[in-house]
């Protein structure tokens, strides 16, 4: 059983800025291309689109909080992706 996810307000209103559907992040979270460990415990999952690699930073609990999202040029997380 997959674990129900939660979107904060924060991560919501990154989504909106960079015009990032929720499915995306979904898929991001459900199917990460790599998952690195963040600050404070938190993961941060990778997915690549295009030229891009889409950054999901979460709390792995008994549901995945979304902290925050964004996308940023691939070749600064070049060797993760």
């Amino acid at each position: 059983m997959e674990k129900p996810i939660k979107i904060t307000l924060h991560a919501r209103r990154r989504m909106l800025k960079y015009g990032l559907e929720e499915e995306t992040v979904v898929k991001a979270l459900r199917t990460p291309d790599y998952i690195l460990e963040g600050a404070f415990g938190r993961k941060i999952a990778h997915k690549s689109m295009d030229d891009l690699v889409l950054r999901v930073i979460y709390e792995d609990n008994e549901e995945i909080i979304v902290v925050t999202v964004y996308p940023a040029r691939k070749r600064r997380y070049a060797e993760t992706v």
